[in-house]
């Protein structure tokens, strides 16, 4: 059977269920046998959980099978879901800004990394409306000077949020734009600064050594800038989330990831396996197009999406 060529809209949960626990009773019963374990490491690894985080959660249910703590199929959810839990604490994963909001005085910057594609942009202008609420005044600079119309696409959201602007022409340096839009937010008081960057492929040598020289512009300019350096991932691309925040944290610092495009059918471990083998944090999730659908990261409510009984 083939999960992924399938990739059915469902919770986590209920691909366990139906694929490799089936019948609850039997298994709280008899125990997990060797082909329902196997069938337990398949669904995970399907749903990109890392091999060794896949033995460490079937482990966990094995044992709490074994030692009778399991009655129910509820039972068996409770245990899945308190060692994602607690894993994902023990990595630190927690949302919100609160590393920009106690940087070294207005204006905090917000670096923000990503490949084309993934919803940088659109996750740019979301930020940026969760600022706003809380009064904050927002710039947004366009540093992206490669891709056409990438100027554009940030002017008409912060054309549309009432946010200062700052860009450049096309082919223009990044880090010049990066460093008139922190100028700027001094001049007009603004309160935070969020810096959109270039995107092309995370394999090319060049941007990252531009994103470095960008980063180092910031630095110059306020005290502990960039605040955050958040990478912008597409929660359904699987694999492609491990290598894009291994590549990009190979060249700055991250202190956390934004989970584009993200719903409870997305491949769930890959959060947990960024989380706990790269040590990244998640910082926020998107969960649709609107401009307020943009929620700090919650390690409960991430347990309780991917894991709910109703989908």
């Amino acid at each position: 059977m083939d999960l992924r060529s399938e990739r059915p809209r469902r919770a986590l949960w209920r691909r366990l269920v139906d694929f490799a626990l089936t019948d609850v009773n039997t298994i709280v019963d008899g125990g997990l046998d060797d082909a329902a374990l196997e069938r337990l490491e398949q669904v995970l690894l399907e749903a990109d959980f890392s091999v060794d985080i896949a033995m460490e959660l079937v482990d966990d249910l094995q044992r709490a099978v074994d030692r009778g703590k399991v009655k129910t199929e509820e039972d068996l959810r409770d245990v899945l879901s308190g060692r994602i839990r607690t894993l994902l604490e023990e990595g630190g994963s927690t949302g919100g800004l609160a590393s920009a909001l106690s940087g070294g005085g207005p204006p905090a910057v917000v670096l923000v990394l990503g490949v084309n594609g993934v919803g940088k942009t659109t996750t740019v202008a979301k930020l940026a409306h969760m600022m706003q609420s809380t009064g904050d005044r927002v710039l947004l600079a366009a540093a992206d000077t490669f891709r056409a119309g990438a100027q554009q696409q940030l002017q008409t959201w912060a054309d549309r949020l009432g946010a200062d602007f700052v860009g450049g022409g096309e082919g223009a340096d990044p880090a010049s734009v990066a460093f008139d839009a922190i100028e700027a937010a001094k001049a007009r008081g603004a309160d935070c600064a969020i810096v959109d960057t270039a995107g092309r492929l995370h394999t090319q040598t060049d941007l990252l050594q531009e994103l470095q020289k960008i980063d180092r512009v910031l630095g110059r300019q306020v005290e502990g800038a960039p605040h955050e350096r958040l990478l912008v991932v597409d929660a359904t691309s699987g694999q492609n989330v491990m290598n894009q925040a291994r590549q990009f944290g190979e060249a700055l610092e991250l202190s956390g990831l934004v989970l584009a495009k993200f719903d409870s059918s997305a491949r769930a471990g890959t959060v947990l396996s960024v989380v706990r083998d790269l040590e990244v944090p998640v910082r926020f999730l998107g969960t649709g197009e609107a401009v307020e659908d943009l929620e700090p990261f919650s390690p409960d409510v991430y347990v309780e999406k991917i894991l709910s009984a109703d989908r």
